[in-house]
């Protein structure tokens, strides 16, 4: 079901502690816009609290980061095995061994640093 269209305005001035009181709610809720929040308060609705785990969201970050990371070795794999398919010469496969060898270890290194994080946040599960 379709909620209506919203073309009524509410013009409320504050000051700047009031307005300080409300974001600092507005940041305790899983409410995305400050509109929705505002709205839901004033109406009476259910406002969900955002429990924030301070640890857990660094976790988060360094995964995020990680998952970069490894998309990118993962992609210069590829990207090895391809010229791999293409060479003709022993040379250019000394030289194309030599790259391999450090995407390798850059690649096991990531991994080895994801597994350390999964571990870490299964400990605190």
């Amino acid at each position: 079901m379709k909620e209506k269209r919203r073309n009524k305005w509410l013009h409320v001035r504050l000051n700047q502690q009031e307005f300080d009181k409300i974001q600092q709610q507005f940041h305790a809720t899983t409410c995305r816009k400050l509109s929705d929040f505002t709205r839901r308060k004033l109406l009476g609705q259910l406002l969900v609290g955002n429990y924030r785990n301070a640890s857990l969201d660094q976790i988060t970050e360094e995964l995020a980061q990680l998952k970069a990371e490894l998309s990118a070795a993962g992609n210069n794999f590829n990207q090895a095995v391809k010229k791999l398919h293409m060479l003709s010469k022993i040379k250019e496969f000394e030289h194309w061994l030599i790259g391999y060898e450090l995407d390798r270890r850059t690649l096991l290194r990531s991994v080895e640093k994801a597994a350390g994080l999964i571990a870490e946040v299964a400990e605190k599960w």
